[in-house]
């Protein structure tokens, strides 16, 4: 049920006040144009959340990156948690885990095509972006991953994701609870998505949620759901190759992977496929060293067959970087791609919010809608005329 993920330390909460009194002064700041945030030309659709991790950015990025990449050019601009790299860096083929972050190193390899970029200053990687020249072709939109809170930028959109078992009006602000900031900051949000939502909710459910998260008119109110796609070899080879559907799994025993800032979710909807579930859970974005593999190894060891190691796709990342893996382990482990799916028929009003966001916003480009204006990819031929843009066919 909603909430049933949120753990409150009552007594820490005097520091929360006291961490709420900075973050309130810090947006009273910008609210009166003491510190700046900055517009710009090229459209920018930030995804974020007011709590600490576990939202669901990564499935909601990928999800534009879907929607909009094969028409125009996107490009994702990340802090890039964790990496070992400094300043900004643009992500290519030969990026390593380490130089960039899990979850920008997997959008890369999920989608080569895109421009992917790491810089902890946001203003300046999008000059990168936009200015810099570092780029093969001109970026029509950027994604800001996890930007909420980064208010030196003005998106053009705004998108805040709640978790649904983390409803942002049972938390408490850090360090007590949860919240990265006060819960009036969802005002600054166009669009609110409540995010990993179970299957199971009722009309009624959806219009409690609704009158809870208290939105003004101005704002978009979305829910979505997890869907889990049929699991692939981590190590593929000649012999391990063959995806596995993951209702499939009710007589094996699984060694459920992950190192994700809430793993509650991935746990409870896997028990509706898995008979005999295993977790191993580590911090998020923790970085596997030899005395974890050692673990995962006597872990996977012990368990009864038949059996497996399934983890996701952004541990899979990190793990692919590591050494000392047993033969068992390496010949039986899987990836468990995740993707997000919008309920109540949301996607399509969704899709369009989006889309016209880019389309009245783009600098370079004429965006045109219409039943004749689609032509393939490589149709348009270079010249000094605007490219067109088509969106058709493309939710």
């Amino acid at each position: 049920m909603e909430g049933d993920f949120i753990t409150i330390n009552r007594k820490l909460l005097p520091l929360s006040w006291l961490y709420g009194a900075a973050v309130r002064l810090r947006n009273m700041l910008f609210e009166m144009g003491i510190l700046n945030e900055r517009a710009f030309k090229t459209p920018i659709i930030s995804v974020g959340n007011i709590t600490v991790g576990g939202t669901g950015k990564t499935p909601h990025v990928e999800y534009l990156v879907s929607l909009l990449k094969d028409k125009i050019h996107v490009a994702v601009l990340s802090r890039g948690y964790k990496r070992k790299s400094r300043g900004f860096k643009l992500a290519t083929a030969d990026t390593t885990v380490s130089d960039i972050g899990d979850e920008p190193y997997q959008m890369k390899h999920k989608f080569p095509n895109i421009d992917v970029a790491v810089d902890r200053k946001r203003t300046r990687g999008i000059r990168m972006l936009t200015e810099g020249g570092v780029t093969s072709q001109e970026v029509d939109v950027i994604l800001l991953d996890d930007a909420f809170q980064h208010r030196y930028v003005k998106p053009g959109l705004n998108i805040l994701l709640v978790d649904y078992h983390r409803q942002i009006i049972h938390d408490e602000l850090l360090p007590a609870g949860r919240l990265r900031e006060p819960v009036s900051g969802k005002d600054r949000a166009d669009i609110v998505i409540i995010t990993k939502c179970p299957r199971t909710l009722t009309p009624m459910d959806f219009r409690v949620l609704s009158k809870q998260i208290n939105l003004f008119p101005y704002q978009q109110l979305f829910f979505t759901t997890l869907v889990y796609d049929a699991l692939r070899p981590l190590f593929p080879n000649e012999s391990h190759q063959r995806s596995i559907a993951l209702d499939t799994l009710g007589d094996k025993h699984v060694l459920l992977l992950t190192g994700i800032a809430s793993p509650n979710q991935i746990i409870e909807d896997s028990k509706d496929s898995i008979g005999h579930l295993h977790p191993l859970s580590f911090s998020d974005h923790h970085n596997f060293r030899q005395k974890d593999i050692l673990r995962i190894n006597e872990a996977y060891r012990t368990l009864p067959s038949p059996k497996l190691l399934i983890t996701t796709e952004k541990d899979a990342t990190r793990l692919l970087a590591t050494t000392g893996l047993s033969d068992e382990v390496l010949q039986n482990s899987y990836i468990l791609p995740v993707r997000v799916a919008f309920m109540l028929g949301g996607e399509e009003t969704f899709n369009d919010k989006i889309i016209g966001y880019v389309r009245k916003n783009s600098r370079n480009s004429i965006l045109v809608k219409g039943k004749n204006d689609y032509k393939p990819d490589n149709s348009h031929s270079a010249g000094d005329r605007p490219r067109t843009i088509s969106f058709r066919n493309n939710r």
